[in-house]
């Protein structure tokens, strides 16, 4: 797979890679978030597993297939994509989570679709 990011990290893809991948079907994309934050705006074609549940659902996610995980800003996810690399799946963080993504226009579901903030969650 071709790792195309902007950032240093070869485990890391820019939202635009990422978008592309999900439209070309090339990746699965796994949203880690809180049900809340989901609700409130998510990635069209993505799936919802909370951060929590990941590991007990591992045997649901394709492994034909590069599979990105992404969270608010990056934290979350890059924990969790790190593990299933560690665990010899092609796995990859979206680089600066749902935030990066709303930051370069890309759309969110709902129509007006936004990123829930806050509420005792980690930082970034």
């Amino acid at each position: 797979m071709d790792a195309d990011t902007s950032s240093d990290s070869a485990t890391s893809l820019a939202p635009e890679r990422v978008a592309e991948m999900l439209e070309a079907g090339e990746a699965q994309v796994i949203d880690v978030r809180a049900d809340f934050e989901w609700e409130a705006g998510h990635v069209s074609g993505a799936r919802h597993i909370q951060i929590d549940a990941v590991s007990g659902q591992a045997d649901t996610i394709d492994r034909r297939k590069p599979v990105v995980f992404q969270c608010r800003g990056g934290s979350r996810s890059e924990m969790v994509a790190s593990a299933f690399r560690e665990s010899g799946w092609d796995a990859y963080n979206m680089e600066g989570g749902l935030r990066a993504w709303a930051a370069r226009g890309l759309p969110l579901e709902p129509d007006r679709g936004r990123i829930e903030e806050g509420r005792g969650l980690p930082g970034r």
